[in-house]
């Protein structure tokens, strides 16, 4: 395979997605007493971030990971997927416009390359190329990949992996434990169940005091999927590894090439919404409903489509649809917390309900 500058944006057509879950009935029941739960939460119509609030409820995997997460445990996951929602409200992860952090993307310090055996998205991470001072837009930048990956994921697919390679990094541009904190609490706590492995290579001794550092804040589980200098050829296809670390995929990196490939696959505006076609990413939008680019904005009022396609009607603004949402929360925080109670008790009721997800958790 040649030297090229070619993002790979898919998996080998031969690729088998895994993990694959199935859920028992009681299982079943508890997710989707947590979307109810969920729903009763959002914000009104009227409201500019309603329309990407729904989008990322609608995803088929939302409710599942925040309940696989939560290990089950319906008061947790309910905790959990409102703190999520808050985080969105604020930081609105999924529409971060290209140019605000375009400038930390220069060096290639964090790349979003290729695919692993079970199709999950690498997000490649070099502390050495750090190019830009310590500040919220590096937080912003991290972020705006993560949204990337969950775009390129193929259908199934819910993780990712990332690869940190400290070839070449200093004290200097080793990210402060401060910062990998930050970055730990978003993984953990808004991005759950989306790592699927994250793997150390080229970790010099001088830095090996930056993980016994952030040890502390590592979920047990999260620190279960960590591998340090693994055999990568066990885990990703040779034609998809980076010819760095001893792959067939020879990809030189030009940042303004590369950068122009990732923003059109993904269909990302200028102002950070999707282009036509795009609102449910480059996998969904044949698949799944779209609407036009003049309707994508924050302020539009249009519909949107859920993950199966359907509709999402979104009224135009008024006091009356504001006041009848406050009362559609009200009824469906109530539901939500009569199902749970109801789970609850037929969890009690029937010990065979299980009570911990049989497979990893957390992040």
């Amino acid at each position: 395979m040649g030297k090229t500058s070619q993002a790979l944006t898919a998996p080998v057509p031969e690729t088998t997605v895994k993990p694959v879950y199935e859920y028992t009935p009681e299982q079943t029941a508890q997710i989707a007493a947590l979307a109810d739960y969920a729903q009763s939460l959002t914000l009104p119509p009227s409201d500019p971030y309603h329309k990407w609030e729904q989008r990322w409820l609608h995803r088929p995997d939302t409710a599942p990971r925040y309940m696989r997460a939560a290990k089950w445990k319906y008061d947790d996951a309910m905790r959990r997927i409102k703190a999520t929602l808050e985080w969105r409200r604020d930081f609105k992860p999924d529409i971060i416009a290209p140019e605000d952090i375009r400038i930390e993307s220069e060096t290639g310090k964090i790349i979003l390359n290729g695919f692993d055996n079970d199709g999950r998205p690498i997000i490649y991470m070099r502390p050495g190329r750090e190019n830009t001072e310590t500040s919220p837009r590096q937080l912003r930048h991290l972020v705006w990949w993560l949204e990337r990956a969950k775009d390129i994921m193929p259908p199934g697919q819910e993780s990712l992996v990332i690869i940190v390679d400290y070839k070449s990094t200093t004290l200097r541009t080793n990210p402060s434990i401060s910062v990998a904190r930050k970055v730990l609490t978003i993984l953990q706590q808004h991005y759950v169940e989306t790592l699927g492995r994250a793997i150390v290579v080229n970790l010099p001794t001088l830095l090996s005091f930056f993980y016994k550092g952030i040890s502390p804040f590592l979920d047990p589980v999260t620190r279960d999927k960590m591998r340090f200098n693994p055999d990568l050829f066990q885990l990703i296809p040779r034609e998809q590894l980076d010819a760095d670390f001893g792959g067939e995929y020879e990809f030189e990196f030009e940042p303004e090439a590369y950068w122009e490939q990732i923003v059109k696959h993904c269909g990302i505006a200028p102002d950070g919404t999707r282009l036509p076609g795009y609102f449910d990413g480059p996998n969904g939008s044949s698949e799944h409903g779209s609407i036009d680019a003049d309707d994508q904005s924050p302020n539009s009022e249009t519909e949107e489509s859920d993950s199966q396609g359907a509709p999402i009607p979104v009224p135009p603004p008024a006091q009356d649809h504001a006041e009848e949402h406050e009362q559609e929360q009200k009824d469906g925080g109530e539901r939500g917390v009569e199902s749970a109670a109801a789970l609850l008790h037929e969890s009690k009721a029937d010990e065979s309900v299980p009570d911990a997800d049989p497979i990893p958790v957390t992040v």
